[in-house]
């Protein structure tokens, strides 16, 4: 600074007796012309980097696409202001309104970063304000004093001490890395997605894999920083082990059973299948179960494992071409040529019977009171129900049999009596007498 006050009272300045002014003037300065240089880089740059933002992320740049603009402006601002900090030893008054502008603008960085990326209201305002508190008291010279005080409040365990100072630096460390796995997930989330050459199944195996890679590298990442020795993990490690043993096997088996299912796309999502009395299709394979969703709206969970270990029929493994059966009863006495061929032509009539292969008609049995046909049709869309396509044909045909006279006949049985055991038959026949009237006299 003495540099400077020689500058000015050479060029012909003249300079107040009291400084203070003059620090405070010139950080007022310095955090002006900062929020200028941010407010041209953010209109400069900030909708072509939100364009290739939403670009790479695609359907998941929600959050952190609006937020673009605001967060190069604040990071910009944040930048600026902390090499103005550390550029020159300025004056007290200095120093504090540089630091308090550079902490404010980190502080609302952090705050639109963390509602970008889904974090609650009160973590993202927490973690603003705690970073306005840090950078504000590096500015005046009290980190140091700080960090000391918040380290002595803490327990000793065993070996190990743990202090205020250490939890919140494992704090804003796993913060910081959920913080990145969220936006790295969905980058890789949509490249995948976008891929052409992966099927739905391929797609969402390869997606979980990349999700499991990247979580492994960022626990070992913050291991790293905080500097964590793994050897002290390895009491933990067996305990971990001994609880999948016992207590966790159903739950690992339906993991190793849903990348299976993955890897075989014996099931992918989009197919429709069946399960015991679940019906629908499927809507997600998760990590511990399958997502059905039936015709009524319900979702049910199956898990994994019962998927590996009992029968599924899947109406759309290999084709979504499915045919329905359809079984109507005739009288015997019509002509059932001509209701075949009227059964034949509602099916052909319902919008969703494919075309090809045709609608087939066949004489299926002589039952006991009517003449029973199948019609075989086949349909392309099964998650969209098959009982509302037999529902619409059967409404068909009932109209067709209306308008030719094709009676629908219903059992009927014919009960003979030929004696009654133990009785008269013409007694039975006879109706009793009435009984004679009383004379009142």
């Amino acid at each position: 600074m003495q540099d400077i006050i020689a500058f000015l009272t050479q060029a012909g300045i003249p300079l107040p007796d009291d400084l203070n002014w003059l620090a405070t003037l010139i950080g007022f300065a310095i955090v002006g012309f900062a929020w200028v240089i941010g407010w041209i880089v953010s209109w400069l740059a900030g909708r072509h980097l939100r364009g290739a933002w939403e670009k790479v992320a695609g359907q998941r740049a929600e959050g952190l696409g609006p937020r673009m603009v605001k967060l190069i402006y604040h990071g910009t601002v944040s930048i600026v202001l902390a090499i103005a900090f550390f550029a020159m030893d300025w004056w007290t008054f200095t120093d504090l309104i540089v630091g308090a502008g550079w902490g404010l603008c980190a502080g609302y960085f952090v705050w639109h970063f963390a509602r970008a990326v889904n974090f609650s209201r009160w973590v993202a305002l927490s973690s603003g304000v705690f970073t306005f508190g840090l950078v504000l008291t590096n500015a005046v010279g009290s980190l140091d004093r700080v960090s000391f005080v918040l380290d002595r409040i803490g327990i000793t365990i065993g070996d190990n001490r743990i202090s205020l100072l250490t939890v919140l630096i494992i704090a804003v460390t796993a913060l910081a890395l959920f913080a990145i796995v969220r936006i790295v997930r969905r980058i890789i989330a949509h490249s995948i997605k976008s891929s052409s050459g992966l099927d739905p199944a391929q797609k969402l195996l390869v997606e979980k894999i990349a999700t499991v890679a990247v979580m492994v590298a960022a626990f070992f990442v913050g291991i790293d920083i905080l500097g964590i020795d793994l050897t002290a993990l390895a009491f933990f490690g067996g305990a971990l082990g001994l609880a999948v043993g016992f207590g966790m096997q159903k739950t690992v088996g339906n993991l190793i059973a849903g990348i299976i299912l993955l890897m075989d796309r014996s099931i992918k999502p989009g197919d429709v299948i069946e399960v015991g009395e679940s019906f629908g299709w499927v809507n997600k394979i998760g990590v511990r179960a399958v997502s059905i969703i039936t015709r009524d709206g319900k979702e049910h969970l199956i898990p994994n494992e019962i998927l590996m270990t009992e029968e599924v029929v899947n109406w759309s493994y290999s084709s979504r071409d499915v045919r329905v059966h359809i079984e109507v009863g005739v009288s015997y006495e019509c002509d059932i040529r001509v209701a075949q061929g009227l059964m034949r032509e509602a099916a052909e009539e319902s919008p969703r019977v494919l075309n090809s292969p045709k609608p087939l008609v066949w004489l299926l049995e002589f039952g006991d009171s009517a003449v029973i046909f199948d019609i075989r049709c086949w349909i392309r869309d099964p998650e969209s129900g098959v009982g509302n396509m037999k529902s619409d044909v059967l409404m068909r045909v009932w109209d067709k049999f209306k308008e030719n006279n094709i009676p629908i006949p219903f059992p009927q049985r014919d009960v003979h009596i030929k004696e009654w055991p133990g009785k008269d038959s013409a007694v039975l026949a006879t109706p009793p007498a009435a009984p004679a009237a009383k004379d009142d006299a």
